[in-house]
């Protein structure tokens, strides 16, 4: 009597498959598990029966048996975020090439979330992680340090983390901040704003504590800070701890923070935004002011997009490789997986500043 007839309800079993193929339990599971050898005659035979009963190989069975689940995981801050989007699209484009499948958690920049998301994918037993990690300093990577020790390698991606020895596919943030900022400087801006900087509640009081500050933070936020003062020092610009927004980093708060520098006596005439957020909220800002971009304030972001190109004015933006970091990150994980010995090294690719029509001379007479 065939398999498929008079059988239980419920997905199809391997003694099912076997029985249709006419071969063994454990040639039909040596076949569909992916381990172990079977002749190409019999290995058809296998298959053929499975599709035809639309039998699907239990992942989580097969990777307790073989080891390999060819699985990644994937830890991002926010999957809704387009910049993040892109790199997971890069990720998974390049994985699929390569036989394996993406799992992706978002932890919101929230640690514990992290911690959380990290031992799921341990649970499922992924082959390697790639995390855009809030780690900062040596007491907040436990969570990595376990999954190490069990045989997973991890790729960071976006950031890096200075108290862990991983490959790290990353921008050169100091670089694109410094180049943003020597466009505006160029331009003839003196009073340029920066947001957004370090999430502590005081602003400090020098450019000694603004760093220590910047050290305790993301590594991207803190590279950006440093180009930007890299290039005040340059072209001789005193830094004013004034023009530096700290705090929360939400539109919000970013609005709230270019309102202020718009407040001062000798306000900002131009603003550098690291993060899509800074840059609508420093627009709002600007509007509720009743004043333009870029006749009264010029202004530069981080995280070039479509809706950048159709503002009006539109919108000068650093464009970052968003869809070749995350196929970079595959790509060195992949090979890791795959036997190479990991090179523990910053993988650096370009970004490029998109010149548009939201910089102009400032206003006469500031």
């Amino acid at each position: 009597m065939p398999a498929d007839r008079g059988r239980a309800a419920g997905p199809p079993t391997i003694s099912e498959v076997a029985a249709e193929a006419g071969v063994g339990r454990a040639t039909a599971a040596r076949t569909l598990g992916g381990y172990g050898y079977v002749s190409p005659e019999l290995r058809e035979r296998v298959l053929a029966a499975a599709e035809k009963l639309g039998y699907r190989t239990n992942a989580l069975a097969r990777s307790m048996s073989t080891g390999v689940s060819h699985t990644l995981g994937v830890i991002v801050a926010d999957i809704g975020n387009p910049f993040f989007a892109g790199v997971v699209r890069g990720i998974s484009d390049t994985s699929r090439a390569r036989g394996f499948d993406t799992i992706v958690l978002s932890t919101y920049e929230d640690l514990d979330e992290e911690v959380a998301a990290t031992n799921v994918l341990i649970d499922k037993r992924v082959d390697g992680v790639i995390i855009a990690s809030a780690a900062v300093d040596r007491t907040e990577v436990a969570h990595i340090k376990a999954a190490m020790d069990r045989g997973i390698p991890v790729v960071l991606v976006d950031r890096a983390v200075a108290s862990l020895d991983l490959d790290a596919v990353v921008i050169d943030n100091r670089d694109a901040a410094r180049e943003a900022v020597e466009v505006l400087i160029t331009a003839g801006h003196r009073r340029i704003g920066f947001v957004w900087g370090p999430p502590v509640a005081q602003a400090p009081a020098n450019r000694r504590g603004l760093l220590t500050a910047a050290s305790r933070n993301l590594w991207t936020d803190g590279e950006r800070l440093r180009g930007y003062l890299d290039a005040l020092d340059d072209a001789r610009i005193p830094f004013d701890p004034d023009l530096v927004m700290v705090g929360r980093k939400t539109e919000e708060r970013a609005t709230e923070e270019v309102a202020r520098m718009l407040a001062l006596p000798d306000r900002i005439t131009a603003v550098f935004c690291t993060e899509t957020d800074a840059v609508t909220g420093a627009l709002r800002a600007l509007r509720t002011a009743g004043l333009s971009c870029p006749r009264d304030v010029a202004l530069i972001g981080f995280d070039d997009s479509s809706w950048a190109a159709v503002m009006e004015p539109p919108l000068t933006m650093i464009e970052q490789p968003v869809h070749q970091l995350g196929a970079k990150a595959a790509e060195v994980l992949l090979d890791t997986i795959a036997g190479t010995e990991p090179r523990r090294e910053m993988h650096t690719l370009s970004s490029r500043l998109i010149l548009r029509s939201s910089v102009a001379p400032p206003p006469a007479g500031s």
